[in-house]
């Protein structure tokens, strides 16, 4: 039987993300990058898949919204920790 879900695996050239479900299978690879440099290795992966999908919002195109939305996925950027600790 096959492991479903979503499975983080840390390589020597960064993170796999295997994604698997009766339906669907993939693998997202994060690698170092000019865009994801200032991260630690731990969490490279969340770093560069929020600024991702953050930048993809950002494009205002029609065709990203649309495939989003078919897919039901949503991102909304929040405030960083760093952010939210000065305010107080």
């Amino acid at each position: 039987m096959a492991n479903f879900g979503l499975t983080v695996k840390h390589d020597s050239d960064g993170k796999r993300i295997e994604l698997e479900c009766e339906h669907q299978n993939g693998v997202v690879y994060v690698v170092r990058s000019e865009a994801n440099w200032v991260c630690s290795d731990e969490l490279l992966h969340v770093h560069s898949l929020a600024g991702f999908f953050r930048e993809l919002g950002e494009m205002q195109d029609d065709r990203v919204y649309e495939a989003m939305q078919r897919w039901g996925i949503y991102f909304r950027p929040r405030p960083l920790a760093s952010d939210r600790d000065s305010a107080h």
